[in-house]
């Protein structure tokens, strides 16, 4: 079974290409529509090998939401990719500084973001 990736999007329609990206590649995927979700799914068990996530969200944005993660046991060294339209160095630097281990901007290919998920998770 290969890894799992938990992408955490508002949309729906980038959800569903990210999967099906990531699927093709045999990696196993969770999904979460903002960062209120996905902390519950975190909370309640799920242990992703890498977390993708947006910025931009409703309830709660990426940002929040990876310093949330890196506040649980257990998941200070998940590798967290965020993947979004949000190019500012300022949010970039943010949210590398809360613990992001990467900054993606929308749109990305397949390849590309598979190549990005093989160089931050080892054995992928």
């Amino acid at each position: 079974m290969g890894k799992t990736i938990l992408i955490v999007d508002d949309s729906a329609t980038m959800i569903l290409s990210v999967k099906s990206t990531l699927e093709m590649n045999g990696f196993s995927v969770e999904t979460a529509n903002d960062g209120v979700q996905a902390l519950g799914k975190l909370k309640s068990g799920s242990k992703p090998d890498l977390i993708i996530t947006d910025v931009n969200m409703p309830n709660m944005d990426g940002l929040e939401l990876i310093r949330n993660v890196k506040l649980l046991p257990g998941f200070r060294f998940t590798p967290i990719l965020t993947l979004t339209t949000e190019s500012q160095t300022a949010k970039r630097d943010e949210a590398k500084k809360l613990g992001a281990t990467g900054w993606l901007v929308k749109p990305v290919s397949g390849p590309d973001l598979v190549k990005v998920i093989k160089q931050v998770l080892p054995g992928a």
